[in-house]
């Protein structure tokens, strides 16, 4: 079944201004319609920069990035945000606001410049508080969340766009065991039901290989593996990447990490 390409990416390179190597470096991706992709590697290794690059917010030195078939540099932002909803890895919000006020941003990309708030964009916020489990932050304060449920708004926010694409940046950071599972079970629902793209950066290497259709390791900038969990998700290659013994057990069909203490790899 054909599939819409949301997101290309082609032979991508970056250098931010004084760096002394390439953030990214040849790196190629394409992300569809209906297609869960992880991106996975050490810090520093190129991971936000393939989303900033990719969606036209930093300009590579070489190669190509495309939304929707068109230069990703070309979109305003407004346009962009009716496509791509993001959730990046740091935010800072300066304003005194309420959930509910914090998740209706989503919906600015879909008004008109003289129009006000319609019953449809209540309800779409209404529905992204639900699936984040953040119906009951509503009246809240931005300022009395915890990390954990600050980033479940901010999901939230995302999915009120009602994008095509969404781009999580380590979307799990600051969640309990249980909103990690929840938040990776509606990514993977909207992907199936929906037919909605995602592309997740993610430290949880595990997760990844539960969840994603497609996993993309990088590292010092440079694509090492690209492909299905189990084809890139090896032993050999997740320690070379990451430094550090582990075992690879097989869970449900997919690779599962087991982080190894060094004695325990010596014996």
């Amino acid at each position: 079944m054909d599939r819409e390409l949301i997101l290309a990416v082609a032979g991508l390179a970056c250098r931010y201004p004084g760096a002394a190597r390439d953030a990214l470096c040849g790196v190629s991706l394409e992300v569809r319609a209906g297609e869960f992709h992880a991106v996975l590697g050490p810090n520093g290794s190129g991971k936000t920069t393939l989303i900033r690059a990719g969606l036209g917010l930093v300009a590579p030195t070489a190669g190509r990035a495309e939304v929707l078939g068109r230069p990703a540099r070309e979109w305003s932002r407004r346009e962009l945000a009716r496509v791509v909803g993001v959730v990046p890895q740091r935010e800072e919000n300066l304003f005194p606001q309420r959930v509910r006020e914090t998740v209706l941003l989503g919906r600015y990309p879909h008004l008109s410049l003289f129009g006000g708030v319609r019953a449809d964009d209540r309800a779409s916020v209404d529905r992204a508080l639900v699936a984040c489990d953040a119906a009951d932050l509503a009246g809240r304060w931005l300022w009395t969340l915890s990390g954990g449920e600050y980033q479940r708004v901010r999901l939230a926010r995302a999915l009120a766009q009602e994008p095509k694409l969404l781009a999580l940046d380590e979307p799990t950071a600051s969640l309990d065991v249980r909103h990690e599972m929840q938040l990776f079970e509606l990514v993977r629902s909207l992907v199936d039901q929906r037919g909605l793209a995602a592309l997740v950066i993610t430290h949880h290497v595990n997760l990844a290989a539960r969840f994603a259709d497609q996993v993309l390791i990088l590292a010092e900038g440079r694509a090492v593996a690209r492909g299905t969990p189990v084809d890139v998700l090896t032993r050999d290659t997740v320690e070379r990447v990451f430094q550090w013994p582990v075992a690879i057990a097989p869970f449900d069909g997919r690779p599962q990490m087991i982080p190894l203490r060094k004695q325990e790899n010596d014996t």
